[in-house]
């Protein structure tokens, strides 16, 4: 497996930045990469390879030229719920088999306008229902780290992208858990959102009043990072917040944790739990 694909977000978009790697080199191994294990792991429902590779190319051109945006370069899983135009958009259901969106969700169109890489979009309970990602009409995802056991749901395929090396970051969204406990299931950094944080605009419904959009990344850092890219009030979604957007980032060297004490409900410890 080549290195490459083990960096975290952050530490890839320095690389692209000092021109230390090209895109098309990032994505070229995400796609060989997704090529070998999705049989195994089936984390993808539908790879955007050609979309992939013209986007890299464009992405390392606007690198050369010094008009690079924040993620300019690279490489992103997408959860099947996002709409797309152009690439197929299931919810993992059978009934959307065929459709391709003519528009874009307001969270992948933040991305793309930032430079990001669409690898492709990722497996998850079928229309979000479900909590271990064995609800797809596309067959079950399967957790890296062991693929007898579920990576957990409904963003099953995006926990189980990230923790393989599939993708550098997935997004994810979460109505009762189905961010947090993939990345809980598969070692990775998730974070629901505060409700109206994000734009819901051109994601697939599950429950409109607790649905949110958010990400799986491998480190605290590149869930701060792509949080400000995707936050922000959206005319299109009523529900949006029009709050600012903070900067996390900058924010996240200035946490002090001393003495922090963290409580755990003694319900969650009883036999079978």
């Amino acid at each position: 497996m080549s290195e490459l694909l083990t960096l975290t977000a952050t530490e890839a978009l320095a690389k692209l930045k000092a021109k230390e790697v090209s895109s098309v080199e990032l994505t070229q191994a995400h796609l060989t990469r997704i090529e070998a294990r999705n049989p195994t792991i089936n984390a993808y429902i539908t790879v955007n390879k050609d979309g992939a590779l013209k986007a890299a190319k464009a992405a390392d051109a606007a690198i050369a030229k010094g008009e690079a945006g924040t993620l300019t370069g690279l490489p992103l899983g997408i959860k099947d719920l996002y709409c797309t135009t152009g690439v197929r958009t299931t919810a993992a259901s059978k009934f959307l088999d065929n459709f391709v969106p003519a528009y874009e969700s307001t969270v992948t169109k933040k991305l793309w306008d930032a430079g990001a890489v669409n690898l492709g979009k990722l497996n998850m309970d079928e229309f979000a229902m479900g909590g271990s990602g064995e609800n797809s009409g596309y067959g079950p995802a399967r957790n890296p780290w062991d693929d007898s056991l579920v990576p957990g749901g409904s963003s099953s395929g995006s926990a189980a992208a990230v923790a393989d090396y599939q993708c550098y970051a997935a997004t994810g969204s979460d109505t009762g858990g189905s961010i947090r406990q993939p990345a809980a299931f598969t070692g990775l950094v998730g974070i629901k959102p505060t409700y109206g944080r994000c734009s819901r605009w051109g994601m697939v419904a599950f429950a409109s009043s607790l649905d949110q959009a958010g990400f799986l990344t491998r480190s605290t850092e590149d869930a701060a990072l792509l949080m400000e890219v995707i936050s922000g009030h959206d005319p299109l979604d009523s529900t949006s917040s029009p709050q600012e957007v903070p900067q996390w980032r900058a924010n996240l060297n200035n946490l002090n944790l001393k003495g922090l004490r963290i409580g755990m409900p003694k319900e969650y410890f009883i036999e079978g739990l």
